[in-house]
């Protein structure tokens, strides 16, 4: 490994530490600012390690990014009220969610276009990815939507609920061993 990656890899553990650190310190509100900061910062440092990534060709695509959600989140800092903030922080976890299984999708679509089928390490990250970030964006959006008054407090059921999730969730799992068997 040449020094790079392990600078990379330190910053990653660096930037795990500091989301840790301060998901803890959000547990309480006279930590919760301080704590707000060490995950800020973990996330800069995350980002900048994965800026020095050797297959990041598109910076400007980046740079629009970054500008975009500067922007998107001054208007919101300025215009959500204080007591709608459960609601936003529901709907910002539904699009890391989402954002986390799009990253798992489009890392799977660039390692199928290889001729060496990826490690099975590598495929179980994406699928749990996939699944984790797929279940994060529907709940996160369905906490967002009863918060908002959009859908109603009461739970969403249908008829044979459990049965079809439990179904939709041992396909997964079937495709997913599928995968891992036969990449």
């Amino acid at each position: 490994m040449d020094t790079l990656q392990t600078v990379m890899q330190l910053a990653y553990l660096l930037a795990t530490a500091l989301f840790i650190m301060g998901l803890h310190d959000l547990s309480s509100p006279e930590t919760a600012r301080r704590g707000n900061r060490k995950a800020s910062t973990g996330m800069l440092v995350a980002i900048i390690a994965t800026l020095l990534h050797q297959e990041i060709m598109d910076y400007g695509t980046i740079l629009a990014g970054v500008v975009i959600g500067s922007v998107f989140g001054a208007i919101a800092a300025q215009r959500v009220k204080l007591t709608a903030m459960p609601q936003m922080v529901g709907l910002l976890n539904g699009f890391g969610g989402g954002a986390s299984a799009m990253i798992a999708t489009a890392e799977f679509l660039r390692l199928a276009n290889r001729p060496q089928a990826p490690a099975p390490e590598v495929l179980l990250v994406i699928l749990l990815a996939l699944l984790i970030g797929g279940v994060t964006f529907t709940g996160s959006l369905i906490a967002f939507g009863k918060l908002q008054g959009i859908l109603a407090g009461a739970p969403v059921l249908f008829p044979f609920q459990r049965i079809i999730n439990t179904l939709f969730l041992a396909l997964f799992l079937a495709l997913s061993a599928l995968l891992l068997t036969f990449p």
